[in-house]
């Protein structure tokens, strides 16, 4: 048996049954390459959903978790440390907004957010105790904890994990007229995924998001961005939001956050909502820890650079354009469609995207499917040309293999 299919076997008898990875098994990574246990190496077009957008195991990152490491590791929020208030302002600063809070995973964060949305209605706006509403979208993915399941509009998301938590409803993504018949008095807020990435890389209609966030401002409703995965350049914008010209009361980040090597996130906002919770209402052992705040200091520095968002939105456009002039009239696909280095390319139900994506496993590239029927490409924001050029050929190979 060979080692590739004796770990796999391993993880199967003794790990739960919550993924169906590719089946291959990594164990080294560099830039924008991942090589598997027999020694093959391949291109990464996946990103860790987004949380590699600054290539595995970047030289500046790394030195900043190892000097970190060295110097204090965690020690609770019981305390203060000399690396998380740096980090809150350096935050507050690239967004623009007053407060920032720290957390670990995405899912928390969200769940972060929902919390202060809640408060803040029954404290700020007068919404009368336990009557919040929360409105999302369908399609949306914004993890799944009891409370974002219930958010959620797939079906596995919320089969068996009743009862859910009420107070929530969904509205059909970029429709205003909906959003807006769906906002009452007791609607808190709204939030939103500037662009789906689990749901297969949907973007909005124009103009859908400023929309929105009108509606939010007529009726005293919270307006969240969940960025966890387009954000942080990830678009050719340090922010997506940044596309249309908006200012959100709450920003979800996430993944990229952390350069790739460590969990963190964060919730960003005005004071006036932030202001809402007190000490006991809210908390985590490691959030704001002062290894993950100084390596999050070093990615948002790298993540901002101009020359990095410039390169990503320029790279983004030719890579779309490339696939949609080699794939024009193709009769298994559907849809491309995306921005900056966050693309999908939609292919007919009867193929699937899972078989598309296996066979590309085998030309040296690798990435997954969303949804069934779209191919995630999401590559490391640092990927060379050369190196994208070669994955997309791989890409334009297989559809074209099976029109």
């Amino acid at each position: 048996m060979s080692r590739t299919r004796q770990l796999i076997e391993l993880e199967l008898a003794r790990g739960a049954h919550n993924y169906l990875p590719i089946e291959l098994v990594l164990q080294r990574a560099k830039g924008s390459f991942l090589w598997d246990v027999e020694g093959r190496r391949y291109i990464d077009m996946m990103g860790a959903y987004s949380t590699a957008s600054l290539g595995h195991s970047h030289p500046a990152i790394l030195r900043a978790l190892i000097k970190q490491a060295r110097t204090l590791d965690v020690t609770s929020r019981a305390f203060y440390n000399d690396q998380l208030p740096p980090w809150l302002e350096q935050l507050s600063g690239l967004t623009g907004m007053d407060k920032a809070l720290p957390m670990n995973s995405g899912a928390e964060a969200v769940e972060t957010a929902l919390k202060l949305a809640r408060k803040w209605g029954e404290r700020v706006k007068g919404i009368p105790s336990n009557q919040c509403e929360i409105i999302g979208c369908e399609g949306n993915f914004h993890g799944r904890t009891l409370a974002l399941i219930s958010l959620s509009t797939e079906p596995q998301y919320r089969e068996n994990f009743g009862p859910l938590l009420p107070g929530f409803k969904t509205v059909p993504f970029g429709d205003a007229r909906a959003l807006k018949k769906a906002i009452t008095p007791r609607t808190a807020a709204f939030i939103v995924e500037p662009i789906q990435g689990e749901a297969g890389i949907r973007l909005p209609p124009e103009g859908y998001l400023a929309q929105a966030q009108a509606l939010c401002r007529q009726h005293n409703v919270l307006f969240i961005v969940d960025e966890v995965q387009c954000g942080l350049a990830r678009t050719g914008r340090l922010f997506c939001f940044e596309h249309d010209g908006l200012r959100p009361d709450l920003i979800i980040l996430g993944k990229a956050l952390g350069g790739g090597v460590y969990p963190v996130s964060a919730v960003v906002g005005n004071a006036a909502v932030l202001g809402v919770f007190r000490p006991g209402d809210h908390g985590s052992t490691f959030g704001g820890n002062a290894i993950a705040a100084a390596v999050s200091r070093k990615a948002l520095q790298l993540l901002s650079d101009p020359e990095l968002i410039e390169r990503t939105d320029r790279l983004g456009q030719w890579a779309l354009h490339t696939l949609k002039d080699a794939l024009d009239g193709n009769p298994i696909v559907r849809d491309i469609r995306g921005k900056g280095l966050l693309i999908g390319v939609e292919v007919a139900p009867e193929i699937g995207a899972r078989r598309l994506v296996e066979e590309l496993k085998q030309r040296g590239v690798l990435t997954k499917d969303s949804h069934e029927v779209v191919i995630r490409l999401a590559p490391p924001l640092t990927i060379k040309k050369k190196h994208l050029r070669r994955a997309l050929e791989a890409v334009v190979e297989v559809v074209k293999s099976h029109a």
